[in-house]
């Protein structure tokens, strides 16, 4: 199951339904299966709050994956600050909503196990986020 919850944020306009659909199609592709996949949209500061607090990172991401996967099934929490997309995507060039699902499905990768902080690992994120993204708008 897919949950979708906010905490100091309005949740964003999402389609729950067709976004579950399309994430289950994602990890399918892989050849892995949904569990409990949890999204919670925050603001800047929980991110940090969060980051300083699990991770020891001080400094603000889009997102913080935690990962609870068995086996082939997908399982984790993924801390999505909303404020960071939208700075994001102005700085890319994007719309907000493309860039809120590249960050909703780079989550999953990751899950997946998709890394993207070593050497050349950054473009095979990407790669699979573009293919990703194709097929949420088939």
């Amino acid at each position: 199951m897919i949950t979708y919850n906010s905490e100091k944020v309005k949740m964003p306009k999402i389609k729950k339904r067709e976004t579950t659909a399309w994430i289950k199609q994602v990890a399918q592709s892989y050849g892995k299966k949904v569990g409990d996949i949890g999204y919670m949209f925050v603001d800047d500061e929980k991110i940090l709050e969060v980051n300083r607090e699990y991770l020891q990172h001080d400094y603000y991401t889009d997102i913080i994956t935690f990962d609870y996967c068995e086996d082939d099934e997908l399982n984790g929490d993924l801390v999505i600050s909303l404020d960071t997309v939208r700075t994001n995507a102005e700085l890319f060039g994007k719309t907000y909503e493309e860039e809120l699902y590249r960050v909703i499905i780079h989550g999953v990768l990751h899950l997946i196990g998709i890394n993207d902080k070593g050497p050349g690992e950054r473009e095979i994120m990407e790669a699979a986020e573009n293919k990703a993204l194709a097929l949420r708008k088939q």
